[in-house]
């Protein structure tokens, strides 16, 4: 990413996430504390164009999302899977609305998860925003990231649909902490 110091050690698929959400002029980001997308929410820390709003639950930011709509700027919400729950009862807002909605979830509860309570929520999230009308999207390889970025957030601005591009734990890696 030009334009961004200091991003020579931030994983290529947060750089190219990035890069997306600069391309598609997104101006609001939000999110819960994540250690899954913590490299992209430094990039956008970094990034001057780029407001950086830090929830204290992942509904304030799908409101956070259709208040920067409706004021004329794009937005994105960025979660864990976990937080997915804490979102269902305000998703009816983006849907009854028309709102474009963004949001990339990284997941937890799958691939090399070792917290069991990360598992239920982790494998229901994708059933749960699509019972809810979201649009979900996968990416587990690290060159798919660009394309299906790009795809995803065009599809929910364009169309002002909401969608989910969800970051599996193959993409991300794994969490673990020393005992």
């Amino acid at each position: 990413m030009s334009g961004v110091p200091g991003n020579n050690a931030c994983p290529a698929w947060a750089q190219d996430l990035h890069g997306v959400l600069v391309e598609q002029n997104v101006r609001q980001i939000c999110h819960v504390p994540d250690g899954g997308n913590a490299p992209l929410i430094e990039l956008c820390n970094r990034t001057p164009a780029m407001a950086v709003v830090t929830l204290t639950s992942e509904e304030e930011g799908v409101a956070l999302c259709c208040g920067a709509w409706l004021g004329g700027e794009r937005a994105a919400l960025l979660l864990q899977s976990s937080g997915v729950g804490n979102c269902i009862n305000v998703l009816s807002m983006v849907r009854t609305c028309a709102f474009p909605l963004f949001a990339i979830v990284s997941m937890r509860g799958e691939y090399g998860e070792f917290m069991p309570w990360q598992v239920p929520m982790g494998q229901a999230a994708p059933v749960v925003l699509g019972a809810m009308g979201v649009i979900v999207q996968r990416v587990d390889e690290p060159h798919a990231v660009m394309p299906m970025a790009t795809a995803a957030a065009k599809l929910a601005f364009d169309s002002s649909v909401p969608v989910a591009l969800m970051l599996s734990q193959r993409l991300i890696g794994t969490k673990r902490f020393v005992q």
